[in-house]
């Protein structure tokens, strides 16, 4: 099985640790255990953009910071008229 670059077997990740995580911080390093991925070596940055709480819609609606903000929400109903696909019979 060739190793990936990415990939690291167990016994390499040990003695190259400092390398393994220089390389973490610019892409997601795997470490396999008797040739079986095991586990996962990320940023921090990245960490945190995985674990970040969602906020719910509704949250986001009504939060304060984004009061002053002013929405345009009136419908433009200056818009061609709509076209019937066929035509009505007497």
């Amino acid at each position: 099985m060739a190793v990936q670059p990415n990939t690291w077997k167990l016994f390499n990740a040990k003695n190259q640790l400092s390398e393994l995580v220089e390389k973490a911080t610019a892409t997601p390093q795997i470490i396999t255990v008797r040739g079986k991925a095991a586990v996962i070596v990320i940023s921090i940055d990245e960490y945190r953009k995985i674990t970040e709480p969602k906020r719910k819609l509704s949250e986001v609606v009504f939060d304060p910071a984004l009061a002053d903000i002013q929405l345009d929400l009136e419908r433009d109903r200056t818009s061609r008229e709509r076209e019937t696909p066929f035509e009505f019979f007497d």
